[in-house]
């Protein structure tokens, strides 16, 4: 090997020729057998690179990844959704928010960092339901990396966690009516303290001016959006004036591919947001002093815990108006009917929704039969009862 020492120089240097060029760099070693090594290792490195073998790239970190890759991904493509956005950009805190998962490399991921970050969230009290959208948020990221180029494999399989609670609770109509008056009577409470305030020492000898209520039956008018016509919450807030008409609701957007279509109008729906066209002139049905001009999710919170409380039905989320709506939708009509009016895109999910009763199968058979319920029913005992006499005599 062609190591060697310069003058009043402690460590070892090596010098070559590849492909007419001298190279000569210093092993910054004072053990020769290690500069022989390091010297071996250049000259390999440049008989790859010859035949296309190029040095692996040092993959990004966990939080590297999502700031410079990850995230600007998603802002570009979900511009437009608030809500999806508002998901992505929670869950990735999450993820980078614990330590010893964020610096690591995304080819390195290990089970026990995995683990750590859902214990983590454990004891912090989360629900099931919210680490398993933090780990389908890190298993988004490792196939985005993979498909990028950034990592060659994906280095662990992301598994859910069991017993996630699902999305399953479906009100009565009892439950609906309490809800809805108690979301009126919140409305007309809110108006009555505006009237109470016009004539009160404020307003009369100081000369103080009350706010008047902007929307004071918005909680009322949004949930019955959702429990009549089977939206999904976000759906709601977005909707515009040029989206109703002839009596039908366009959704011209949504989650999903198939989340385009067209829903009739229950009278009371119809009822509501001709009502609603006084409080809400513009070009939005649901207005709201918000970044993107509309009520959000945050905007009904406070009023929906209030108008639960105050109904006596037990707290639940506002998509379980939706989930209402299709549990009764599906016992009157056929799966790809109530596929289209949900925009489901995938219809395993539309199955959820669906269950056979007897009485239902039995009268779909009798229509497919004319009518006749018991005309060809065959008694199989007296049949066969008939056939022994037949054959003794």
């Amino acid at each position: 090997m062609a190591v060697y020492k310069q003058p009043k120089s402690k460590n070892w240097w090596y010098k070559f020729t590849w492909n007419g060029k001298a190279i000569r760099e210093s092993t910054k070693q004072s053990n020769r057998r290690v500069a022989e090594q390091i010297e071996a290792a250049h000259k390999t490195a440049l008989a790859k690179g010859e035949v296309g073998i190029t040095k692996r790239k040092l993959a990004p970190t966990v939080a590297e990844f999502a700031e410079r890759d990850f995230l600007p991904h998603i802002e570009s493509q979900f511009a437009d959704k608030t809500t999806t956005l508002a998901y992505y950009r929670v869950n990735v805190k999450h993820l980078t928010g614990h330590s010893l998962l964020a610096k690591a490399r995304l080819d390195s991921i290990a089970p026990d960092l995995i683990a750590g970050m859902v214990e983590k969230r454990r004891q912090a009290e989360y629900e099931i339901s919210s680490i398993n959208r933090t780990l389908q948020v890190l298993r988004r990221m490792l196939h985005l990396a993979v498909e990028w180029g950034k990592i060659d494999r994906i280095p662990i399989k992301i598994r859910l966690l069991p017993g996630e609670r699902q999305r399953d609770r479906v009100l009565t109509i009892e439950e609906e009516n309490a809800y809805l008056r108690a979301a009126t009577e919140i409305g007309e409470r809110s108006l009555a303290s505006y009237k109470s305030a016009l004539e009160g020492i404020r307003a009369k000898q100081r000369g103080q001016e009350p706010i008047s209520p902007a929307d004071p039956f918005l909680l009322r008018d949004v949930a019955t959006v959702l429990v009549d016509c089977g939206l999904r919450p976000e759906e709601s807030y977005r909707l515009r004036w040029r989206y109703v008409s002839d009596g039908n609701l366009k959704v011209p957007f949504g989650k999903t591919d198939n989340a385009t279509r067209m829903i009739p109008m229950t009278e009371r729906v119809a009822a509501l947001l001709e009502m609603r066209r006084t409080t809400a002139p513009g070009e939005l049905i649901f207005p709201a002093p918000t970044k993107s001009e509309h009520i959000n999710q945050s905007s009904l919170k406070k009023q929906h815990a209030k108008a639960c409380k105050l109904s006596g039905v037990s707290f639940f989320v506002p998509y379980i108006f939706r989930h209402t709506c299709l549990t009764r939708w599906a016992k009157c009509m056929d799966p790809y009917t109530l596929a289209y009016l949900a925009g489901h895109s995938d219809f395993a999910t539309t199955k959820r929704y669906v269950h056979p009763e007897m009485e239902t199968v039995r009268e779909a058979m009798k229509k497919v039969r004319g009518g006749h319920t018991g005309g060809h029913t065959v008694d199989f005992e007296a049949s066969a009862s008939s056939s022994k006499t037949s054959a003794i005599s």
